[in-house]
């Protein structure tokens, strides 16, 4: 079943990075554990053994997918509990050792993760726990792997990098840092603590290489909903032998690595909607990378002042972000959402104050610049015909918008100066 335009009540939806309607089918899979098998998969009694029956072969089919063990794939509410449990957990577990005592240990991170790294690294290096460099992004959205290479120390414990930009969906080098940080572990004496490498694949998985040897990633995080899947479950992928620690106390769920009830709905959810990307993957790529370079040539050709953010090659077939000057970012989204089309922004507004996207400003642009940003992003029930409608009424607000606010905007940054 196709979700057209008038399932959607005559709306245009292109705001799939922030998440995906669930596929048909996997709504008709997900259904009966909401009712006749609602059945806890912890419990031993046949309504229990059924659920933990489906959950085992959820857990089965993304095993297959990310080419691991089942017993690898740690069941989550999704890629931000996920990113918490890779980077706190692997910490929890050097401290827990004592040989370890007294060495503070180092993580590796670049300046543009989503917020729920950021914040993480951000918090441990506040409250002394651990010291942590921020990897420069260039003016392409990518980061260098000399640079990384530079940033190892003794003490280096964990390298996260997500794989694709959530806001400009750049993609990084993450098989090159693999074998980079394989190639430092090999040279390590039994004595010293190996390098772990993380990656927030959120972004990734629908149109990336996913095979985790071939990344060469220990930890790899993911959410269902940006899949076609469920909102409120994902999982982290913890390569076998990975010495991690639960960061929350309860019971011994998930190989007692995620206390908690399990999510049996979702993560059947989850599990089909790997089965059905799996299937369709190659076919999705082609048809939405199309469209994407048809939206980002039509922008770049029809509307005046506007830049592409990010390598235009290096991306993932469903991102453009662009930013226009003389405009201001929520008010273009705003005025675009009025008119039956639904995107995003890196900017914001609260309380007044303009607040830029970080992921933006690490690119080099200035803070105007940064401001006028518009995320744009297909999936698979995006249509050609969508794309020609909404550059068609971007063109008619930008030209409102700038009228009124060019001016007003100009004036506000050159105070800021």
């Amino acid at each position: 079943m196709e979700m057209n335009n008038s399932a959607r009540g005559g709306k245009i939806y292109l705001d799939y990075a922030a998440t995906t309607p669930v596929d048909a089918e996997v709504l008709k899979t997900m259904l009966p554990y909401f009712s006749s098998e609602f059945g806890n998969a912890s419990s031993l009694h046949s309504f229990g053994r059924n659920a933990a029956d489906a959950v085992t072969a959820a857990r089965e089919s993304a095993a297959c997918f990310f080419k691991c063990t089942s017993e690898e794939i740690i069941f989550t509410s999704g890629a931000t509990e996920s990113n918490n449990l890779a980077i706190k957990g692997v910490l929890r577990a050097y401290n827990k050792n004592k040989k370890n005592s007294g060495k503070k240990p180092h993580i590796i991170t670049t300046v543009f993760e989503h917020s729920c790294v950021l914040k993480t690294c951000q918090k441990l290096e506040k409250e002394g726990s651990a010291e942590v460099t921020y990897l420069p992004v260039y003016s392409d959205g990518i980061i260098k792997v000399s640079d990384l290479e530079k940033a190892i120390k003794e003490n280096t414990l964990l390298v996260t990098v997500m794989y694709v930009n959530n806001e400009i969906g750049t993609v990084q080098p993450i098989a090159q840092i693999g074998k980079v940080i394989k190639k430092h572990n090999s040279k390590l004496l039994d004595t010293k603590y190996q390098i772990l490498f993380h990656t927030d694949a959120t972004q990734a998985v629908a149109y990336f290489d996913i095979n985790v040897k071939r990344l060469g990633v220990d930890l790899l995080s993911m959410s269902s909903h940006k899949i076609y899947g469920p909102k409120g479950v994902g999982m982290l992928l913890v390569k076998k032998g990975t010495k991690i620690t639960q960061i929350q106390d309860g019971g011994a769920q998930e190989f007692a690595l995620r206390a908690g009830t399990l999510n049996s709905t979702g993560i059947i959810g989850l599990g089909k909607a790997i089965e059905v990307l799996e299937k369709n993957k190659q076919k999705e790529i082609k048809k939405i990378k199309e469209l994407r370079d048809y939206l980002i040539k039509k922008v770049l050709k029809e509307i005046p002042s506007v830049r592409l953010n990010g390598s235009r090659s290096k991306r993932s077939p469903n991102n453009a972000n662009f930013s226009f000057s003389d405009v201001e970012g929520e008010s273009l989204l705003l005025y675009l959402d009025a008119e039956g089309i639904a995107v995003s922004t890196g900017s914001a507004c609260s309380s007044g104050s303009l607040s830029p996207s970080h992921v933006l400003l690490a690119l080099g642009l200035k803070p105007e610049q940064a401001h006028g940003s518009l995320r744009v992003t297909l999936g698979k029930y995006t249509t050609k015909k969508e794309l020609v409608i909404f550059v068609a009424k971007l063109k008619k607000v930008l030209e409102k918008l700038r009228k009124v606010s060019g001016e007003l905007l100009k004036e506000y940054y050159s105070k800021k100066k």
